[in-house]
């Protein structure tokens, strides 16, 4: 990775910050693109009189294939530079989102859906892009802000329902311009070719190419390493678990608390704003105290909040003497999870996800300095897959026991193997660094 000692010019400055604007920009407008189905799903529905089944299969197949790729996509933007690989895969999903616009079957709809989730694999390019571009002390802040774009997630929820309702569903100019929900994809599919040539103009000419001339298998030789895939749990659980939420919860508000889905939709974006926004204020914090510092606070209050969210409702059952309780029973410790509780502590697991997600990323300079691309493309690709499998494997715990709380008791048990590795990793370290205390409880220093 091309790193400077020197402080930057103020041309340099301006390059980095044309690099972290327009990245930040192109994948804000991609992940939007990925997940667009989470909202479109209600009207496509209606009129293709779909099964809730098939329905969850269009983004399931979406999330699938902006996972499997970001392995490829960060190699390659290691070696021919983030710049033109973004710019191609913004001109390649253009495409597809043009074409769900005009899917005439479900068969065929599910087919654009899976083409159009490949925008979801812009992220490990994004990141490649800007490691190569920042240096050391300054990764963890910048990929924080470029992951910040994760708040696309919820663009599509505030702008699809008002543009659905507002643009006819003949269209315009005789149908040229295709009206209610397919309008949404048709926006799409402009912006990604305006953001396309906006980033081919305004970033910098001539682009930084870490891996350059490196033989492919080398570019591979790191994800031997154990940590890598050490790195790939954290992220699973600070980002599978973000976007398996994002798609959860509504659900979840609706049958638990019986909440309308507006609502629902709406108590969802409490938790989607910090678990996107905050990766900026992860990536500050990581930069200034060191990233594994930030993964035990992230793990702890996620660890914390999920205990509580994972309870049933339900009291205690005493069983005593007539003398003492007529009936020979008394309930005691009445516990009822209400929605104000529980959007507060899912706010907290929100909270803890955006500053974790910039802090794992914020491993991989420091350890993988010229292997970023390839690196975080792994992470980032176990990450997101994390988003397909989760869902079904709520579903099926919360079927075996029959308590929607079961949900959150998947999530602790992850957050908690990944809080015990990371744990028993740091103890190996410190005892490999001072090999005379290991074993020791306690040590006196002579003198004290």
């Amino acid at each position: 990775m091309v790193q400077t000692s020197s402080p930057p010019n103020t041309s340099e400055r301006k390059q980095r910050l044309q690099v972290l604007t327009l990245s930040t920009l192109g994948f804000t407008l991609m992940f939007a693109v990925w997940l667009m189905f989470g909202v479109l799903g209600i009207p496509i529905r209606k009129e293709f009189g779909l099964t809730d089944v098939q329905l969850s299969w269009l983004s399931a197949v979406a999330i699938l294939n902006g996972s499997i790729w970001r392995l490829m996509t960060g190699i390659l933007a290691d070696r021919y530079g983030g710049k033109v690989v973004f710019t191609a895969m913004l001109l390649f999903t253009a495409i597809p989102a043009y074409l769900v616009s005009q899917a005439s079957s479900f068969e065929v709809l599910l087919f654009y859906a899976f083409l159009v989730g490949f925008a979801g694999n812009a992220f490990s390019v994004g990141i490649a892009w800007n490691a190569a571009w920042f240096p050391r002390e300054q990764q963890g802040f910048a990929l924080g802000m470029f992951g910040a774009g994760n708040v696309g997630a919820s663009v599509t929820k505030f702008i699809g329902p008002a543009i659905i309702a507002s643009v006819p569903a003949a269209g315009y100019l005789g149908g040229l311009i295709p009206g209610g929900w397919r309008f949404v994809p048709f926006l799409y599919a402009v912006l990604l070719v305006l953001m396309a040539i906006a980033m081919w103009v305004f970033t910098p000419r001539i682009d930084r190419k870490p891996a350059q001339g490196r033989p492919f298998l080398e570019m591979l030789r790191p994800l031997n390493n154990i940590r890598v895939w050490r790195f790939s749990l954290y992220y699973v659980v600070v980002f599978g678990a973000y976007v398996a939420l994002s798609a959860w919860l509504p659900k979840y508000y609706v049958d638990v608390f019986g909440l309308p889905l507006y609502q629902a939709a709406l108590l969802t974006a409490l938790f989607i704003f910090p678990a996107s926004l905050l990766r900026p204020v992860g990536g500050y914090f990581s930069d200034r105290y060191g990233a594994r510092r930030v993964m035990y606070w992230t793990f702890g209050s996620m660890l914390f909040a999920t205990w509580l969210l994972s309870m049933p409702d339900g009291h205690i059952v005493l069983y005593l003497p007539s003398r003492i309780e007529p009936n020979g029973m008394r309930e005691v410790m009445h516990y009822t999870m209400t929605v104000w509780p529980f959007t507060l502590l899912v706010f907290i697991v929100g909270i803890a996800m955006g500053i974790g997600k910039a802090a794992v990323y914020k491993h991989i300079p420091e350890y993988f300095p010229k292997d970023v691309g390839a690196v975080g493309g792994l992470v980032g690709m176990l990450g997101a897959l994390g988003g397909f499998f989760l869902p079904p494997l709520f579903a099926y715990a919360q079927a075996w026991t029959g308590l929607p709380q079961m949900t959150f008791v998947v999530l602790f048990i992850l957050t908690a193997i990944s809080t015990i590795w990371m744990h028993l990793t740091v103890i190996a370290m410190l005892n490999r660094a001072a090999p005379h205390l290991k074993g020791k409880i306690e040590h006196h220093p002579e003198g004290h």
